[in-house]
């Protein structure tokens, strides 16, 4: 090379080699930025080519200044590093670094010494295929490894970096499988394989724990350690379909990053010497974490981006080579590309559409819905006291040896050994006196072996010691149990009806309850402008409804193991259990035997007839007594035909196995069926996993239970079951064509209809003080919902004001101030106990407005399902229309109107697939301080409450066949035309909500510290955040700016 004059130096180009694949080189995003950079005019772009990269020795490539090098597949890395260490370019991507990433454990390595958050984790390392490891140990449902534990779900990766087939294992108690993920192939990105149990051990793997995001992915690009710009899209671990627009493209939604999160991209960055880096960001429970990085990656379809980072190259580039150059952006960018608008609605996928308008002041700001699970199997248990020794050491076996302690079996390994001590003993116990004793083990036998395999989620048994004695041991004495109760509880399986009613429902809710723009509620939920929360109850018919409702309400495609796992929270505290108020139950249930068995005259509780819901028992028939003899004599015929369809069943299978007759039922494949049985109905066998036997131990029961000869003692809590059976059975089982059924559902009816809404209180006030007990949690995770909600609004407002002259709202992390509590907490000193308002948990997570097409960026709305049982429903509705009643609110209207009151009243039964749901609405027009600001609708659904034997509805004749009933639609709890404020609704519900202060606090991820301490750092990168919008130089231009205030580190 010849010398150049100072002059020629400074006017020379910088060249850039572009030493990649050109495939890569071809991709329209690195086009898009080529172009950019070179319409700067101080660049020089070199291609290098292929032929030039695989073929030519690196002291014949061509020499520049600045290099863009990166691996993808057939890529001489070692090459490249060759060309590096000969000629010395500035590298965007240092080389070396790059061979990190092709291995998971050095990934992993790297990003914990920097200190950058990663999944828990455990390496199982082996030097050939199928290699035993004492270290490592795999049951049923979780897997150690060096003694560290990951129950499922759990996540499995193979070491090497370049394979992408990813596995998620899910636990037996949500039905068990597997999900395997890999690089999309078409409109798939994963598929669920039910039969799947055992995890891999041809290779390496890294096990770790398995974060739940609320079924949404985080992909964040750097362009170098200053700059990070995120995108969202759909997991594939929620069910695996790729969602497309209109040309074609995976949908994803820029979102603003927090900033730990920027923190964490700055690093990424620096730790592996990559200036331009792709990496995941997984979500979970307010804490972020890295858990895999990609190396060079550019974001696809973002004109905005592709500005971006053609300037931080530019700024890269004239730093490292021609430092005396100024690096300002030109007032208007060299390039004269008009944006085009990127589509705001159309996506393929059908259903998404919005109904309803709102007014234009008004706005949604909050859905709540509380909702019963769909329809089910009846509900059923068996009781026996067990003296054999086989039943006795199991119960020791799992309780850890101590002789007076329960023990719950509910794992597959534990059944079976139930199962394996049962079959050996059935046959044993064939003497007159044990008859009742061996029927009861033969039902307990039959409801194992049900389904071929075991899950947790349907059945369980308890073993409780009852007698014990004392036993020489050496020279000391120890107790052993000889007797012990043992209680199977099963049945109420959500059926193929219930998960067809769920997903139904959810997209009506999809549909209907959210006013919309565009794809309406897809697109909010994208945006991260939607903030779900989906909750459950323990039951395992409830988990499942709440996941088939996510299903139908996000769209999703697939099996409901892995959504109900990506989406569902248990909380038995808020959703289960009726212990706080059994004492009143129990009060009100005499009493209403009392009304029903002595023909009582019903008691009108207020003096006024207008109001017929005020009376004692409102709702029992006049003729209830007499209809006990008829529904007692009904039940006795159905159990008798039953019995007999049985008994040529027990004939067949002394003939041949269980199998051989009735064909194998499958629960875990049920769960993803949303049709009947066609070969079981067409063999003339009961309808889903139960046969004959178990129909008729069912049907036995009922008999024995609701009527005791001996006694001449009606049992007034078995009507219900009577009635649910009956309901099944017409619905499910009507083409066995059982006699007298139809009858007995009509007597079962008008006695539940007065008994099921009394067992909750036998007049309004026992049932305020019953509802409240047994809702007392929900309704104050109710109020804290809506009091978030509202300091939300709050917060947006203010920030909208505060920004109001610049060009789009930039929101770091919305920090609640909560600005009353946080008053309190500062005149007293003490932190809140609010589950929703940990500082760290609590980090709200917006779409950045510059890169996506939206009309109210700004917009947010929240959303809490609340999946329960039938107690729960009831509970509440009650505490909503006589809330008035308490003396705390004397002289106060209910917050349901007397003709709502009077539709609850006819109503008598809230069915599968009931719901309350309360929406708050925000008129922004309204004064801030305004009570009117935020309003409150409440509408409530009867849910699938209609007659199986009903003739005159088409839509419900033709639903019948396939086994379903359909679910009513919303009903108003207001006046038409009435406003119920925020401020009323909080007045009326607060005597009977616990405290926000009663709620425990939220639990942090054990090994987990968090990044901010006070409250003063998010505040002061709050304000810093604003202000950085009006920030001008002499050396950067407001566009510039603008996009730093938001995607900067």
């Amino acid at each position: 090379m010849t010398e150049r004059s100072e002059n020629d130096d400074v006017d020379r180009k910088i060249t850039i080699g572009v030493c990649v694949m050109e495939k890569k080189v071809f991709s329209a995003p690195m086009g898009q930025i080529l172009e950019r950079l070179q319409a700067f005019g101080e660049f020089e772009i070199i291609h290098f080519g292929d032929r030039v990269i695989l073929e030519e020795p690196v002291e014949r490539w061509p020499i520049c200044d600045c290099l863009i090098a990166f691996h993808s597949s057939g890529y001489p890395l070692e090459k490249a590093e060759a060309y590096a260490a000969l000629r010395k370019p500035f590298l965007v991507n240092e080389l070396e670094q790059q061979h990190l990433l092709h291995d998971r454990r050095k990934v992993y390595e790297c990003l914990e010494s920097y200190g950058i958050p990663v999944p828990r984790y455990a390496l199982v390392n082996r030097e050939k295929p199928y290699q035993d490891l004492d270290y490592f140990v795999e049951e049923e449902d979780f897997v150690e490894v060096h003694g560290q534990r990951f129950g499922k779900p759990f996540v499995e990766k193979p070491i090497h970096g370049d394979d992408h087939r990813i596995m998620i294992y899910y636990p037996s108690s949500a039905g068990g499988g597997m999900k395997e993920l890999f690089r999309k192939v078409g409109n798939r990105s994963s598929e669920f394989h039910s039969e799947v149990r055992r995890v891999r051990r041809e290779s390496s793997y890294i096990y770790e724990e398995f974060m739940p995001t609320g079924g949404t992915d985080v992909k964040v690009y750097t362009v170098g350690p200053e700059y990070a710009h995120a995108e969202a899209r759909k997991s594939p671990v929620v069910d695996g379909v790729v969602m497309r627009n209109p040309d074609g493209k995976e949908v994803r939604y820029p979102v603003l990053l927090t900033p730990n999160e920027k923190q964490m991209a700055r690093e990424v960055c620096i730790a592996f010497r990559q200036g331009v880096c792709g990496f995941d960001l997984l979500r979970c429970e307010g804490r972020s974490y890295v858990c895999d990085v990609n190396g060079w990656s550019f974001v696809k379809n973002s004109y905005k981006y592709y500005d971006d980072a053609a300037c931080v190259l530019r700024k890269m580039f004239l730093d490292a080579k021609a430092p005396h150059l100024s690096t300002a952006i030109p007032p208007i960018l060299p390039w004269k590309v008009n944006e085009p608008a990127q589509p705001s609605e159309g996506l393929t996928r059908q259903g998404s559409g919005i109904i309803g308008s709102f007014g234009q002041a008004e706005e949604l700001r909050c859905v709540i819905a509380i909702v019963r699970h769909g329809d089910r199997t009846p509900k059923q248990k068996v009781k026996l006291k067990v003296t054999e020794e086989k039943l006795l050491n199991i119960m020791l076996k799992y309780n850890g040896g101590r002789p007076r302690a329960e023990t719950k079996l509910k794992s597959a390994v534990q059944l079976q050994d139930l199962l394996d001590a049962t079959r050996i003993l059935v046959p044993h116990t064939s003497e007159a006196e044990y008859i009742e004793h061996a029927e009861k083990l033969r039902q307990v036998k039959a409801v194992l072996e049900e389904g071929g395999h075991f899950s947790g989620i349907y059945r369980k048994v308890q073993l409780k010691p009852l007698k014990w004695v004392k036993v020489a041991k050496g020279d000391t004495e120890e107790e052993r149990p000889i007797e012990a109760l043992m209680v199977l509880k099963y049945g109420g399986v959500l059926t193929h009806a219930g998960r067809k009613q769920a997903e139904e429902l959810g997209r009506y809710f999809r549909n209907n309850m959210y006013p919309g723009e565009g794809t309406g509620l897809l697109r909010l939920h994208s945006t991260y402008r939607h903030d779900l929360k989906i909750y459950s109850s323990d039951e395992g018919r409830v988990q499942m409804s709440a996941a088939a409702f996510a299903k139908g309400l996000l769209d999703l495609e697939g099996q409901l193991t892995p959504i109900l796992v990506s989406l569902v929270s248990k909380d038995s505290s808020m959703l289960d259990g009726l212990d706080n108020a059994s004492i009143k139950m129990e009060e009100a249930k005499a009493r209403l035997k009392e009304l029903i068995t002595s023909r009582a005259k019903l008691v009108q509780t207020n003096g006024s007839s207008k109001k017929p819901w005020m009376i004692d028992g409102a709702g029992i028939p006049p003729n209830a007594s007499e209809l006990l003899p008829k529904l007692v004599k009904l039940t006795k015929k159905v159990t008798e035909q039953v019995r007999l369809l049985a008994k040529d069943e027990d004939e067949k299978l002394t003939e041949t196995t269980s199998y051989d007759v009735i064909p194998p039922y499958d629960q875990a494949k049920a769960l993803g069926k949303t049709n009947i049985d066609v070969d079981r109905i067409a063999a003339g066998l009961p309808c889903g996993s139960e046969g004959f036997l178990l129909m008729y131990a069912r049907w036995r029961k009922l008999e024995r239970d609701l009527y005791n000869e001996r006694k001449e003692r009606y049992d007034i809590t078995q009507i219900p079951d009577v009635y649910d059976s009956c309901k099944y059975d017409l619905l499910h089982n009507a083409h066995l064509n059982i006699e007298g059924l139809d009858e007995l559902f009509k007597v079962a009816q008008l006695l539940a209809d007065g008994v099921i809404p009394n067992e909750y209180g036998i007049n309004p006030k026992q049932k305020l003080k019953i509802g409240s007990k047994i809702a007392r949690r929900l309704l104050g995770k109710i109020l804290i919902d809506l009091r978030n909600t509202r300091e939300e609004a709050i917060n947006v407002a203010d920030l909208k004001s505060q920004c109001q002259d610049t060009s789009s709202i930039a929101v770091v992390k919305e920090h609640r101030d909560h600005r009353q509590k946080n008053e309190d907490s500062r005149r007293t000193g003490e932190k809140s106990k609010d589950p929703d308002d940990d500082e760290d948990k609590e980090i709200k997570y917006r779409l950045d407005p510059k890169y996506a097409n939206v009309r109210t960026p700004e917009r947010h709305v929240r959303t809490r399902l609340y999946f329960t049982s039938e107690s729960h429903i009831h509970s509440l509705m009650n505490v909503l229309r006589y809330c008035n009643l308490d003396g705390s609110l004397k002289g106060e209207a209910s917050l349901v109107c007397d003709s709502a009151l009077e539709r609850l009243l006819k109503t008598k039964e809230l069915d599968y697939m009931s719901y309350i749901v309360l929406r708050m609405f925000e008129n922004t027009e309204v004064n801030l301080e305004d009570p009117k600001r935020y309003r409150i609708e409440m509408t409530f659904s009867r849910g699938a409450d209609l007659s199986p034997l009903e003739k005159n509805d088409l839509e419900a004749s033709s639903l019948h066949q396939e086994h379903t009933l359909p679910i009513m639609g919303p009903e108003r709890l207001q006046e038409v035309g009435s406003y119920l404020t925020l401020e009323k609704m909080e007045k009326m519900i607060r005597p009977f909500a616990m405290p926000a202060e009663d709620f425990p606090p939220p639990t942090i991820p054990q090994g987990f510290s968090g990044y901010f301490k006070s409250t003063g750092v998010l505040e002061r990168l709050g304000d810093r955040n604003c202000s950085m919008v009006h920030a001008t130089t002499t050396t950067t231009s407001h566009s510039f700016f603008s996009v730093s205030r938001d995607s900067f580190v």
